[in-house]
């Protein structure tokens, strides 16, 4: 397999640069956004059959925006009909007018596609996120629903978060009360995905070495057994990879099983205290733009502006950011990543997200007030509710770098220092995958990620492209093993 890998590393590399360089594609993103689907392919089609001093960066960007139109298309898939027999399950009468009111909110999203109006596969669910009467229909028809008898009891957050601020005054350190969890992640390719004989390469997240917070990592199975597992210094998305031939009329499975140990951690910060950050090599990188998704675009600064005011203190600008956040940009169901050029301006002009894109939003804001910010992202658990979950970390002079997950916000109480708890502190139920977006994995992977952005469920490809997440399912089991 060393042999393999080191002839793909060397194919890989011009491969890889040239998603960072100069987009060739902006005539043809503007048909995209306009919905003007076949145009735009008809156009990029001819471009690539008709010139031939396409450099392959230039071939490479054209044809991912082929298969964007496939990604975007596949996750708006539903129709007028389809959304309204949702919605009619809780408001039984919906109107013409209702509907385009709530499209012209944003809480009912579409896009017209080749002149047909096409709902996100999750926009009827999200009304009833996004729109305050439709929330509040729907929480009262789920309220009178007989309770489930086997409902197991929830995590009390608040409370084993307050454990972890009293146990830090306590003992006096940052990191304390350990979750040991085991994990089981899998990936299953469809029958037939790949050709019979073909090697099909799988990447699956794996937990990063982080001294203090996630520790003790321990491998306890795998399919198949031979395997190439990324340092957490090799790559900011760590990844445990195989290789499996594809068998005719067969799934091809792969998974891991490993053990670990999470710490809650909790910085307490006297605002007083907080000077503004150092331009240090170390921190530059953190302060800067990291297009296409972390960019100080007009909006971004104008909103900055009307959020932040005077203030100078990088901690109480910081609560600004996160509270405006909080309190305007509802989670709601997203569409997949790489179908959007820009996260934090989707966000704003759709005035929702999920996990990500907020936390992208937030990023953003920081860096642009010289506040130094990073991505963090794995999975979260609420026993008996878990998730796929991004969040990050935020540097505070003299204190350091930090948790924070602007999606879990303020908390609801009128104690001020554990309100902001979410800013400097983090619970002990996480998995820590990730700790940069779009990272190359270890080893490289030759085709553009079905997740352009993230790593959470994995990651397939064989010699004749990417397998898209409607090619393969992944599944993610977990057990608790010990916790405070």
């Amino acid at each position: 397999m060393k042999n393999v890998i080191n002839l793909i590393s060397l194919l890989c590399v011009g491969m890889f640069l040239c998603f960072g360089a100069d987009n060739p594609t902006a005539d043809y993103r503007t048909l995209i956004e306009k919905g003007e689907f076949t145009r735009a392919e008809n156009a990029i089609n001819r471009e690539l059959v008709s010139n031939a001093s396409l450099t392959p960066c230039a071939k490479s960007e054209l044809e991912f925006e082929l298969d964007r139109m496939r990604r975007i298309r596949l996750d708006f898939n539903k129709n007028q009909a389809e959304i309204v027999d949702y919605i009619k399950k809780y408001i039984h009468e919906v109107s013409p007018s209702d509907l385009a009111r709530w499209e012209s909110e944003k809480s009912l999203e579409y896009m017209l596609i080749d002149g047909q109006k096409m709902y996100f596969s999750e926009a009827a669910a999200n009304l009833f996120r996004l729109d305050k009467n439709a929330r509040a229909i729907k929480r009262k028809a789920d309220a009178a629903q007989p309770s489930d008898a086997n409902h197991k009891p929830q995590l009390d957050l608040d409370a084993h978060c307050r454990k972890i601020v009293d146990s830090v005054q306590k003992t006096n350190k940052s990191n304390v009360l350990p979750v040991k969890m085991k994990i089981i992640q899998s990936i299953a390719v469809q029958p037939n995905a790949v050709p019979a004989g073909e090697i099909i390469r799988c990447w699956i997240p794996f937990p990063r070495e982080i001294d203090g917070r996630q520790m003790s990592i321990r491998i306890l199975r795998t399919d198949p057994q031979i395997y190439i597992l990324a340092r957490t210094d090799q790559s900011l998305q760590r990844t445990i990879y195989f290789e499996k031939p594809a068998v005719r009329d067969s799934i091809t499975c792969f998974s891991v099983k490993y053990t670990y140990e999470v710490y809650g951690t909790y910085t307490p910060i006297m605002v007083e205290k907080v000077i503004p950050a150092q331009l240090t090599p170390d921190l530059k990188p953190f302060l800067q733009e990291e297009p296409p998704h972390i960019v100080f675009t007009s909006e971004i600064r104008e909103l900055s502006r009307k959020i932040v005011g005077f203030e100078s203190n990088s901690y109480r600008i910081a609560q600004k950011l996160f509270e405006w956040i909080d309190t305007n940009i509802p989670w709601a169901s997203a569409r997949e990543y790489s179908t959007i050029y820009n996260i934090p301006q989707y966000v704003l002009d759709n005035r929702h997200g999920d996990c990500g894109m907020m936390t992208l939003t937030f990023i953003t804001l920081c860096r642009l007030n010289g506040i130094p910010a990073r991505w963090q992202s794995g999975w979260e658990f609420q026993p008996p509710r878990d998730s796929m979950h991004d969040w990050g970390e935020i540097y505070f002079a003299p204190y350091g770098w930090v948790p924070m997950d602007v999606t879990y916000g303020m908390r609801a109480t009128k104690d001020e220092s554990f309100r902001w708890f979410y800013l400097n502190g983090m619970d002990s139920y996480r998995t820590i995958f990730n700790d940069g977006i779009s990272a190359d994995f270890y080893p490289l992977k030759i085709y553009p990620r079905s997740e352009t952005i993230d790593s959470q469920r994995g990651e397939v490809e064989w010699k004749g492209g990417n397998l898209y997440f409607d090619k393969w399912r992944w599944e993610h089991d977990w057990e608790i093993l010990s916790a405070p």
